[in-house]
C-alpha cells in the first residue's frame, strides 16, 4: 500500500437498508477498513459507521475494486452474513473489462491461489500449496482489443478475479498489481461488483441488490 493513499470524497450511495442490514456501492480507490496508520483511516466502514453507527463489517472488497458491500446492523445479522459467505451460499456477480478481445465466450478457472510473500499483497498460482479457488466468466462483447466479462466468483480468495484473468491472458485493465503497458494505463481499476445475492437474516428471504456499473 504506497503512501499516496487520495480516497474519493463520493457522498455515501446506499443501495437499500433495514433494520439488519444496509447495502452500498463502494466508490474504487476507497479502503474497506482502516489499513495501517492514520493516512490509512478513511474507509468505507468508517463512513456507515458515520451514518449508522451500529454497522459491523461482513466481508470486504479490495481498495480498487467498486460495487455492492453488505453491512449488518446487529450482531445476529453479523453472524448470519458471516456464515452465508463462509458456506458460499451468497452469489456474487462482478463486472469487468479485460485486456484483448476474448475468443470463447463462456469458461471457468481453476486455479488455487497463494499469497505471494516478497511481493505481498500480490497472489500468485500454486499447484501444490495453494487454496481452491474457482471462477466462472462469460464474455458480454469483444471489440477494439478488449473484452467486457461478467465474473462469478465460487471462492472468495483474496485477488481472485484479477490473478484468474491474468492467467487466461486477458489481465483487468488498469490493475496496478497484474497489468503491464498499455493495459494498465487507465484512471481505475476496471472490476465493479455488480450484484450481490443472499438471504435476508430477519426470516431467510432470498435478496438480490445490484449496483450499476460506472464503466
Amino acid at each position: 500500500m504506497s503512501d499516496d493513499y487520495n480516497p474519493p470524497r463520493d457522498p455515501l450511495n446506499i443501495l437499500y437498508d433495514d433494520h439488519e442490514v444496509i447495502l452500498v456501492d463502494k466508490p474504487s480507490g476507497l479502503l474497506s477498513v482502516p489499513g495501517k496508520g492514520e493516512h490509512l483511516a478513511d474507509c468505507l466502514i468508517a463512513r456507515v459507521q458515520a451514518a449508522f453507527p451500529m454497522a459491523l463489517l461482513v466481508h470486504r472488497l479490495d481498495r480498487d475494486t467498486s460495487g455492492v458491500m453488505i453491512f449488518a446492523l446487529t450482531p445476529h445479522a453479523q453472524r448470519h452474513l458471516g456464515l452465508q459467505f463462509e458456506k458460499r451460499q451468497t452469489k456474487k456477480t462482478y463486472v469487468a473489462r479485460v485486456w484483448g478481445e476474448m475468443t470463447e465466450k463462456t469458461g471457468t478457472v481453476d486455479l488455487p491461489l497463494i499469497v505471494d510473500w516478497p511481493n505481498r499483497p500480490r497472489q500468485m498460482v500454486d499447484q501444490a500449496n495453494g487454496k481452491q479457488a474457482v471462477t466462472d466468466w462469460r464474455v458480454v462483447r469483444a471489440k477494439n482489443g478488449e473484452s467486457r466479462v461478467r465474473l462469478m466468483p465460487r471462492t472468495g480468495r483474496s485477488h481472485q478475479l484479477r490473478v484468474h484473468m491474468l492467467a487466461l491472458g486477458h489481465p483487468i485493465l488498469g490493475d496496478p498489481f497484474y497489468a503491464e503497458g498499455a493495459a494498465r494505463d487507465y484512471p481505475r481499476l476496471m472490476l465493479h461488483s455488480e450484484t450481490l445475492q443472499f438471504r435476508h437474516p430477519d426470516g431467510g428471504q432470498g435478496m438480490r441488490i445490484t449496483a450499476k456499473c460506472p464503466f
